[in-house]
């Protein structure tokens, strides 16, 4: 008959110094299975209300039941974007319980114009929640009513042109236009989509160039003409085509996308609370009530898109050449 292995203090204690060097040898899977243990701060570099926001706040509140814990933005608004920025990197801890919420497009373009306080690769965007192509368009009244019209003008004189600001994707599409085509344009920021919509449609301006979100909510009072990117919503946009069909050009998409971005530190530190962000933030997309979330929040369908780290990368890095490529344009350096 086989004898019961009996429980001794030695034993004990052996089996503990071995639990305890598995853990401590193993440190990951003890955070793995308690992360997150709070809420996680989410620094957002514009006002509250605004686009960012109800991005935000669509997307958390499902991301928050697949991660089991609720996020806190902050608002730090100024500098277009560069002070949320400056703040995240300088004083918030990289513990992946911090993130920030920018949008990729303009607010790398700042990078490109003036140099931050941080080396730029030592944060990354790991998770794009939204790509929002940037557009040509002109208010419903004008002269100009197509891209041929635009042209034969811009060959008689420089031709005003709005843009919600200098640093902007929208403005890098527009510049390259006008290199693929010899002919200059006089951007004006009009500071902020409203006004950059409103520029066109009183004719302040002889056209504008914005993110077609906000060109598609101005309605019938606009009509666009050129997509700086793929046009996936056809007639919402006035079936306009994208800028390298029309004019066989091989252009990245000039968007606005907003994502979330981390510390590089806090990613490499802790490789297993970062797989969670990640694994739960694609699980997100997978949810049918984000979709109903966005559109509540009035996105556009079309435009609730995912993307990972290696596309977020390459939009980074493109955007930051051709900052660098249209810079005196762009700032009068």
């Amino acid at each position: 008959m086989s004898m019961k292995p009996m429980i001794t203090r030695r034993g004990l204690l052996g089996t503990g110094a071995a639990a305890a060097t598995l853990t401590l040898a193993t440190p990951g899977l003890l955070r793995a299975s308690t992360f997150p243990e709070g809420n996680i701060n989410v620094y957002i570099p514009t006002s509250e209300g605004g686009g960012a926001d109800r991005n935000f706040r669509a997307f958390s509140s499902v991301w928050k039941e697949k991660l089991g814990t609720d996020f806190e933005p902050g608002f730090y608004p100024g500098a277009s974007g560069r002070v949320g920025y400056e703040i995240y990197m300088g004083k918030a801890d990289p513990d992946c319980y911090n993130l920030i919420f920018g949008n990729m497009g303009p607010e790398v373009l700042n990078w490109a114009m003036q140099e931050p306080s941080f080396d730029v690769n030592d944060y990354f965007y790991f998770g794009q929640v939204d790509k929002d192509p940037c557009c040509l368009f002109v208010g419903a009244e004008s002269p100009l009513q197509t891209m041929d019209d635009i042209i034969a003008a811009a060959k008689t004189r420089k031709l005003n042109v709005g843009t919600s600001r200098m640093a902007h994707p929208a403005s890098i599409g527009l510049l390259a236009l006008g290199d693929k085509l010899g002919i200059e344009f006089n951007l004006i920021p009009l500071q902020g989509g409203k006004s950059t919509v409103a520029g066109a449609v009183t004719g302040e301006v002889d056209f504008s160039v914005l993110t077609s979100g906000s060109v598609i909510a101005a309605g019938d009072s606009v009509k666009t003409l050129l997509v700086f990117g793929n046009n996936i919503v056809g007639e919402a946009l006035d079936n306009a085509p994208s800028i390298n069909d029309a004019y066989d050009m091989d252009l990245p998409e000039m968007l606005s996308a907003r994502a979330f971005g981390i510390h590089k530190k806090a990613a490499d530190d802790n490789p297993d609370r970062f797989e969670v962000l990640t694994r739960t933030f694609k699980e997100t997309f997978e949810d049918p009530k984000l979709l109903e979330a966005y559109v509540a929040s009035r996105g556009t369908p079309e435009y609730l898109q995912y993307a990972g780290i290696e596309e977020c990368a390459a939009f980074k890095s493109a955007m930051l050449e051709l900052g660098a490529r249209y810079k005196s344009l762009l700032s009068g350096a």
